[in-house]
């Protein structure tokens, strides 16, 4: 039997930011997108692109999506993470890479090729959970100078109870140049 391969993106997104991203890229690229929760086996995949929100110091769906994928010599694994704090800011990225590590099997986080992109936030929609969740946060943060924030914590400051849009479907360009430099 011949075993053909293909390409996926799948796509790990409570409140649509990921989502935006993955269905652009697949627009881009012809490659169907599915919803982590719903991804078909990867064994047959050439190229995976996941998109997963950033949530509490964690990659949406990435255990989930990624616990039994062994990863063939010809096979890519794409991993694009979207979240509101900024990617081009050190901290950030290094916070963000940390928390990859935790979530991927070592050999999984040394192949992928990872790249961050900036989200959005819309307070009004999120869950009484996760609006609770942000509240106790920014409580915590102001009970502490603001000399002591973090990078993450200021822009979270400056964004708590609104509306902010970052996304930027230019910083697709680097993610599709990858998976096209590798011939998929």
């Amino acid at each position: 039997m011949v075993t053909v391969m293909k390409h996926i993106i799948i796509c790990a997104s409570r409140y649509g930011s990921a989502r935006r991203y993955a269905e652009r890229l697949s627009e881009q690229t012809g490659i169907s997108v599915a919803d982590y929760r719903e991804a078909p086996s990867l064994t047959d995949s050439a190229c995976i692109i996941y998109f997963g929100s950033l949530y509490a110091g964690g990659v949406l769906g990435m255990k989930k999506t990624f616990r039994h994928l062994t990863l063939r010599p010809e096979q890519k694994l794409v991993i694009v993470t979207v979240g509101l704090a900024d990617p081009n800011i050190p901290e950030n990225r290094e916070n963000i890479r940390h928390s990859l590590e935790k979530q991927l099997p070592a050999d999984l986080y040394e192949e992928a090729a990872i790249f961050h992109l900036r989200g959005a936030m819309d307070y009004q929609k999120l869950s009484p959970a996760h609006r609770t969740m942000m509240a106790l946060l920014c409580r915590s943060l102001r009970s502490k100078p603001s000399e002591e924030w973090s990078a993450e914590d200021r822009a979270l400051m400056e964004t708590y109870g609104k509306q902010v849009d970052f996304v930027d479907f230019d910083s697709l360009k680097p993610i599709l140049e990858n998976i096209q430099e590798a011939g998929t």
